[in-house]
């Protein structure tokens, strides 16, 4: 089995079923399945073979899902690529994946026309431009005539680029088994049926809206429901219109749309599965999502880009108990560990590192086996993620490895001085770092984004931790921000605070 038999096999299935839909537009299986072969064979007329790299920079639209299954079906690898980067991003990763091709949107034309093609093969939407052929010309070009991929499990598929917050992005490379193990896992788990409605608004160049949800989706014959933005509101009126059954989203995108005003005039009754995942989220922040949602179906996921991504996942009926926990089991078909600096499985209300396990773990990183090998510890997965057990077994995140302070020689997890300050009424988001600190090593700093004045800002946080968190992990550096910096996935990313902030002086 392979990811473009998949679709191949719904052609014939579900001929006339909805298969994507976007912006009042539609595509049955059949249709769909037609324009991959006419991209496909366009593909391979200008020297596109098995093993080559493609790359797509598009946003979530019916072009991505055509050009992902088109490459794959001639045996090539995909290289997704997250829409919002910048030209100096994108080239870096178009040279290191050794991609033959690029195929982009025109609506992110001004980033890539910068780059230097070289010896590539260019697409956009569009019009034909220089050297790039219009996306339309290329299908119109390709014969509809059905091109069998005979590509195995243990082949490659895919090459995800990782978010790069701790360096330059590295090469995540998966087979069709790897990517195909998830897909199931999540059809199992979240119940995806011929008759499910996905809506999909996070970017496809990540691996849970690209392998949880359309490769899962496609496994099902499910309904894809393409927005290539996410806005609170079209979030909801799309659910409503759509009638969505499933929808994943980052935990920013959830509480973005917790406060719009008018949300109780939605209709949301169609769906069964709020996912959510990719970023920690308090105890106070799901109880306020459900309140507002008006619903019980909250479900989180956890994972990793490099586990496929699989992990654990917490179920809609143990989050009014367990709430801001990632669960207490593997996903299907994942095993999942926490173990201390030894590597020994952690005693309960331990901290330990989580450690996966399963098929649908990358194969390694592209052209890094040194960064392949650290990654893994006798086949399991290190995630970085550090965590506690507690006394039912449901698995708490504590904090990243890479983020904890250590000050004055006690571990400070800045999560969970977070997840304190966010609960203050002035305050609507904060980060917490670690900063050089000349004799206790670091310190503890806080950023924050509040209706606080700088001048009141250490005085009123502080009070409000008073008699909540221990004196050496109160925060002894505030400072207030209009925004926190984020990824193009919307996580935060610290190291630019921790670059703001030079060693405090006594």
């Amino acid at each position: 089995m392979n990811i473009s038999e998949l679709l191949s096999r719904n052609s014939r299935k579900y001929p006339t079923r909805q298969a994507v839909v976007t912006e009042g537009d539609e595509m049955t299986y059949r249709e769909l399945n037609e324009k991959v072969n006419q991209l496909a064979n366009s593909l391979k007329m200008r020297g596109i073979n098995v093993g080559d790299k493609v790359l797509l920079f598009m946003p979530n639209t019916a072009e991505f899902v055509i050009s992902y299954f088109a490459v794959l079906r001639l045996g090539a690898i995909t290289v997704p690529v997250n829409a919002k980067l910048s030209s100096d991003e994108l080239s870096f990763i178009v040279h290191h994946s050794d991609a033959r091709a690029i195929l982009a949107h025109e609506w992110v034309w001004e980033t890539v026309e910068s780059i230097d093609p070289g010896q590539l093969l260019c697409v956009k939407t569009g019009k034909t431009r220089g050297s790039w052929k219009s996306f339309d010309d290329m299908l119109n070009e390709g014969s509809k005539e059905e091109i069998a991929c005979t590509m195995s499990e243990e082949d490659d598929a895919t090459i995800l680029y990782t978010s790069g917050t701790t360096g330059q992005p590295k090469g995540v490379l998966f087979t069709y088994r790897s990517i195909l193990t998830v897909s199931i896992m999540m059809c199992v788990e979240f119940e995806m049926k011929p008759e499910s409605r996905i809506l999909h608004m996070m970017p496809l160049s990540h691996s849970a809206p690209l392998h949880l949800f359309l490769i899962a989706g496609t496994y099902a014959g499910t309904t894809h429901v393409l927005s290539p933005t996410f806005t609170p509101e079209d979030l909801l009126k799309q659910v409503e219109q759509e009638q969505i059954t499933h929808f994943f989203g980052a935990p920013v995108a959830y509480l973005f749309t917790s406060k719009l005003p008018n949300i109780q005039t939605y209709n949301l009754t169609s769906m069964k599965y709020w996912v959510y995942g990719g970023a920690p989220v308090s105890p106070a922040e799901i109880a306020y999502i459900k309140e507002r949602l008006g619903t019980d179906l909250l479900h989180c996921v956890y994972g990793l880009t490099e586990a496929g991504p699989s992990g654990t996942l917490l179920a809609a009926d143990e989050h009014h108990q367990k709430g801001g926990s990632i669960g207490k089991r593997g996903a299907l078909g994942t095993e999942i560990m926490i173990v201390n600096e030894e590597g020994e499985p952690v005693d309960t209300n331990e901290v330990g590192e989580i450690l996966l396990y399963g098929e649908g773990n990358m194969k390694g990183y592209y052209k890094d086996p040194e960064k392949t090998e650290e990654a893994f510890i006798n086949g399991w997965l290190k995630t970085g993620d550090l965590a506690r057990v507690d006394e039912q077994g449901y698995i708490w995140v504590v904090d990243r490895k890479k983020d904890m302070i250590i000050s004055g020689g006690v571990n400070v997890y800045p999560k969970e001085i977070e997840e304190l300050l966010v609960e203050h009424p002035a305050i609507s988001e904060v980060a917490v770092v670690g900063v050089p600190h000349p004799v206790w090593g670091e310190t503890v700093k806080a950023y924050v984004v509040s209706s606080l004045s700088s001048n009141e800002l250490s005085t009123v946080c502080n009070e409000f931790l008073k008699g909540k968190l221990a004196s050496y992990k109160t925060p002894k550096l505030y400072e207030s921000l209009h925004a926190l910096p984020r990824n193009a996935t919307g996580k935060i990313l610290k190291q630019p605070l921790r670059d703001m902030t030079q060693e405090v002086n006594l």
